[in-house]
């Protein structure tokens, strides 16, 4: 393969099969379960980088059953964001999440900058309750639960929260381990179709574990449970900051 054969081709690795498609990425039927918890100010304070601001001792604890996304075919998600502003415009730094396929892990990562670890998480109806689990390996680290579709939310009230901004901070190496790329990255959801959307009481509880931390943001008080169903097109992202600049 000469050189401009290579140019041509790569966008994803391996270069003769990527473990992803080229994009745009369409979900339908997505399906969350997001707890609104108070933790300490301080600890959000300690992860979240600047230029990003925290102003509210609030996390959003996400479980996202994916079953049908293009390029990145059936899996489920969970994992932390945490409510920022950038220059006074309010968003959501992503913080943590943990999911159970491999395309998704390499494609979030390698693309946007999504901070992605493979784990064994769950979300799925339990008689009257939606439940939430995230295992890494054989150790339970979350669970959440809430009561299914007690109430509904105002559908266009929601839309308009989830095409909000996200913000994502993309570490790449350099090959002498040196980071080579760090950058802050802002997306958007795309094409958004809320085709449900409920709240209900909820309950999370956090547990410790060295490579699975989400317990470091304990959970003080919950504040909110919401049960979203929608479809949408994961935007790809800009570089709003430059760290090595």
């Amino acid at each position: 393969m000469d050189i401009a054969a290579v140019t041509k081709q790569a966008f994803a690795m391996p270069l003769t099969s990527p473990s992803y498609p080229r994009g745009p990425y369409r979900f339908v039927n997505r399906e969350y379960m997001i707890i609104t918890y108070e933790t300490d100010i301080e600890a959000l304070r300690a992860v979240v980088p600047e230029p990003l601001r925290v102003e509210e001792p609030l996390v959003k604890y996400e479980f996202i059953r994916m079953p049908d996304s293009t390029g990145f075919g059936n899996y489920t998600e969970s994992g932390q964001v945490i409510p920022v502003t950038l220059d006074g415009v309010r968003g959501g730094y992503v913080h943590s999440m943990y999911l159970d396929d491999d395309a998704p892990i390499a494609g979030g990562r390698e693309i946007w900058g999504f901070p992605k670890k493979l784990a064994q998480p769950t979300l799925a109806a339990a008689k009257d309750v939606l439940l939430g689990t995230l295992h890494y390996g054989d150790v339970r680290v979350a669970t959440g639960s809430m009561g299914y579709k007690h109430h509904a939310l105002d559908t266009a009230a929601v839309k308009a929260a989830m095409e909000t901004p996200s913000f994502l901070l993309k570490i790449i190496p350099h090959v002498d381990c040196t980071p080579r790329i760090c950058e802050l990255v802002r997306y958007y959801l795309e094409e958004v179709t809320v085709k449900g959307a409920w709240e209900g009481p909820a309950a999370l509880e956090l547990f410790h574990h060295a490579l699975a931390p989400v317990a470091l943001l304990p959970v003080r008080r919950v504040v909110s449970g919401a049960h979203i169903v929608a479809d949408l097109t994961l935007g790809l992202g800009e570089v709003v900051h430059d760290y090595l600049a």
